[in-house]
């Protein structure tokens, strides 16, 4: 039996991969924001409204460098970034190194790996980066003011005020935006993760609940063939031992999809079952997707559907086979804004296949979660995302054991 924690980390393994294409976004975004800030910085300190830095060029590169390049790699190391990125600014404001007028250009890097740290750390670390963040501006502008003589007079004409107490109250009001964007953010992370961990937990449930189905099947069966198999063993062996047969085929089974059911439901927490048993009916399975299909074409979707191969499935992986398209057809409905969609599941000696394209816009929801769960627990793969002529297509392939 495969253990929780290989399962788990099949699952985390499945989001990982969904997202690699996002990360390298993001870090080229990054390395271009970084790029794009080390410019803006050398420029507003070479032509700034107030008097333009008088020492070498090499020295407003290396700063502008030294203060924005960092930013590439924030996502990565978000508090040392910021504590460079803040070393930096502060070094190149002291030293004058910075544009009057628009020194608030210099602390942007500063305001973004803020942000950064703000999404990555607790409560108390991103006020303590705040704060430092918001003492650099406002300790080292006055101080490059007073020490270099810079006031209104020098740049009457400027489109810029030449004030100490402007300059270091929008740099002040910058970098704080940052970090309440930042702690937003983390909270809209959280209030997600929880999310998707409550529909996980509730998926769990609703699988206990078919193994109920399941083994009471099963134990049924078992029961009244035990029974045929003690009245008939004298006078009918041929057919006593046709019932033992029957009970050895369905006990193994039941056996297996118990095991594979446990896997998933090991670390499931007594506790947190909350919901009422659910209505004893019969488990749904593929000969009821004509039905779904109907269902949701009463609602005004063309829904087409091809089903085949798929007899003598195991009881549960024929449920898993529903509740995996039901699961996709409720996003196309809830999510995608489509018209139609075409449905496809197949079976042969090897594996389960499951195909569900739609022509909508595409969407993902907490279906998504379920459907890796149950593909997951017989060791299937599970492809989602759009297509490039348009629409959104769900692929599950589950393997087979043996018809």
């Amino acid at each position: 039996m495969r253990s929780l924690s290989s399962y788990q980390g099949q699952t985390r393994s499945g989001r990982r991969a969904d997202s690699v294409g996002c990360v390298r976004i993001s870090a080229i975004v990054d390395l271009t924001a970084a790029l794009g800030l080390t410019l803006l910085a050398a420029f507003a300190t070479l032509d700034p409204p107030g008097p333009a830095f008088t020492g070498p060029t090499w020295v407003v590169w290396l700063a502008a460098a030294a203060a924005a390049l960092p930013i590439a790699i924030r996502r990565r190391w978000p508090l040392p970034v910021l504590g460079g990125v803040l070393l930096a600014t502060a070094a190149a404001t002291a030293f004058g190194v910075v544009g009057p007028g628009v020194i608030w250009v210099a602390f942007v890097p500063a305001a973004i790996a803020l942000y950064s740290a703000a999404t990555a750390t607790g409560q108390v670390v991103s006020a303590l980066a705040l704060a430092a963040t918001v003492a650099v501006p406002v300790s080292t502008i006055p101080w490059l003011y007073h020490h270099a003589g810079i006031s209104p007079a020098d740049s009457p004409a400027s489109e810029a005020p030449l004030w100490w107490q402007v300059e270091s109250g929008m740099t002040a009001v910058i970098v704080t935006a940052a970090w309440v964007t930042g702690r937003v953010v983390r909270w809209r992370r959280a209030v997600r993760d929880e999310l998707a961990r409550r529909a996980v937990s509730a998926e769990r449930l609703r699988i206990a609940r078919e193994l109920h189905d399941i083994v009471g099947h099963s134990l049924g069966l078992i029961a009244l063939k035990a029974t045929i198999a003690n009245h008939v063993a004298d006078d009918r062996p041929a057919e006593a031992r046709a019932a033992l047969t029957t009970i050895e085929e369905t006990s193994r089974a039941a056996l297996a999809e118990t095991r594979r059911l446990l896997g998933v439901l090991r670390d499931y927490d007594d506790d947190e079952r909350g919901d009422p048993a659910g209505e004893l009916a019969p488990a749904p399975g593929t000969a009821d997707l004509g039905s779904l299909a109907e269902r949701l074409r009463s609602s005004g979707m063309r829904v087409e559907m091809v089903v085949d191969g798929v007899y003598a499935l195991p009881p549960a992986l024929d449920l898993t086979v529903y509740r995996i398209v039901q699961e996709a057809l409720t996003n196309v409905l809830k999510h995608a804004n489509a018209a139609g969609c075409h449905v496809t599941v197949r079976a042969d000696d090897d594996a389960v296949r499951i195909e569900v394209n739609d022509d909508g816009r595409g969407g993902g929801g907490h279906g998504l979660v379920g459907m890796r769960e149950r593909v997951s627990m017989y060791g299937g793969t599970l492809t989602t995302g759009p297509q490039a002529e348009g629409g959104y297509r769900v692929v599950a392939e589950i393997p087979l054991e043996g018809r």
